[in-house]
């Protein structure tokens, strides 16, 4: 019997054969929000509404449901016959489970011939009688958090071509949106890049990417080799963050991500105020000096060149007079150009990525 790929040459596996988990949805999307209670619980639906809202028809709320996408407010059988596609679960628990509050709009939203499309850890298949409700009337239940089979295990092989690899002080503080504004930013200057989705809601942005936080912890560094395999000399990748090397239940992802990718640059993000991780009052996030260092610390194991080339804030909460202030003090503490990948301009920062 042959010897697997990955066990045989991981180095040749990540590089010659990317992976990635490709979706095709049925558009536009009824974007479920449940009875969330935070913004921060519902960042699937906010990030699908403010990077690809050509997608987003309607919303579907329970009550005691805190957040407004300000799309209007539909019933599956209504969203049917508005010819909306699928009803997108746009909310992300903690634990990726299913509640039982909502059973009762997913076989609505089947029996009015709605496709589900869930990113949840939980999958959909196993709730009761959904599968063959779906069967029934011809509808599809799509997991997106579904990691292709065959991964390898890391090589540590310097790929060619570029990565910038965005990193946190805690989880759900822009790094996403950093990602995919930075993306952006460096095409609008001619220069080949590419968003790498590693999360369920990059994935429904982009119709690819690998949901990392689903895979086995083995394969981890290699699913993020694999995410990004060789490329053009000048060719960057952008690759979606996930968690925090400070998160006490999720750093674990962070850092095989980290590994994996290898990258040359790294933008650090951070929410100002917050203080703490979110929802772990007992661990302070840290200082963005204290971040900078241990990020490209850890980075150096298969990077040695890889450094922090800029601040990412999340300055939603902040006017305009506060951000620029923030900006100078951090720029004048850290000399690294600092914005928000959505009220300020990326300038300084893609000529510190060119530089590189």
């Amino acid at each position: 019997m042959g010897t697997p790929e990955s066990k045989l040459d991981p180095a040749a596996s990540a590089a010659s054969r990317p992976l990635a988990t490709t979706i095709t949805l049925r558009q536009p999307y009824l974007l479920f929000l449940g009875d969330a209670s935070h913004s921060s619980r519902a960042k699937t639906a906010l990030g699908i509404r403010d990077w690809a809202p050509e997608t987003c028809a309607a919303q579907l709320r329970l009550p005691g449901c805190a957040v407004d996408l300000g799309l209007p407010d539909l019933t599956p059988a209504e969203a049917a016959g508005k010819g909306i596609g699928s009803l997108l679960i746009g909310i992300a628990p903690i634990g990726g489970q299913f509640s039982d509050s909502w059973l009762p709009t997913l076989f609505a939203a089947v029996e009015a011939g709605l496709d589900i499309v869930s990113g949840l850890h939980a999958k959909l298949g196993d709730v009761p009688g959904l599968a063959e409700a779906a069967r029934a009337r011809g509808v599809r239940l799509i997991d997106v958090r579904n990691p292709p089979p065959g991964l390898p295990v890391g090589s540590g092989r310097k790929r060619s071509g570029k990565r910038l690899l965005t990193v946190g002080t805690d989880c759900a503080l822009g790094k996403k949106y950093t990602a995919l504004a930075l993306a952006k930013a460096l095409r609008a200057q001619g220069v080949a890049a590419d968003f790498r989705a590693t999360g369920q809601t990059g994935i429904m942005i982009a119709g690819t990417g690998l949901p990392l936080d689903a895979v086995i912890s083995d394969f981890t560094a290699g699913a993020a080799e694999c995410l990004s395999p060789d490329a053009a000399a000048g060719h960057w990748d952008i690759v979606e963050g996930q968690g925090s090397l400070y998160h006490p239940a999720y750093a674990g992802v962070t850092l095989g991500l980290v590994h994996g990718s290898q990258p040359d640059a790294m933008v650090l993000c951070h929410e100002p105020g917050r203080d703490h991780i979110w929802g772990y009052p007992d661990y302070p996030t840290p200082s963005l000096k204290t971040a900078i260092e241990d990020y490209e610390r850890a980075a150096r194991l298969t990077n040695p060149k890889a450094r922090v080339v800029g601040i990412a804030f999340n300055t939603s909460m902040l006017d305009d007079a506060q951000r620029a202030q923030l900006f100078a003090d951090t720029e004048r503490e850290l000399g690294l150009p600092c914005f928000d990948p959505i009220k300020s301009p990326l300038d300084a920062v893609v000529r510190n990525i060119l530089a590189l």
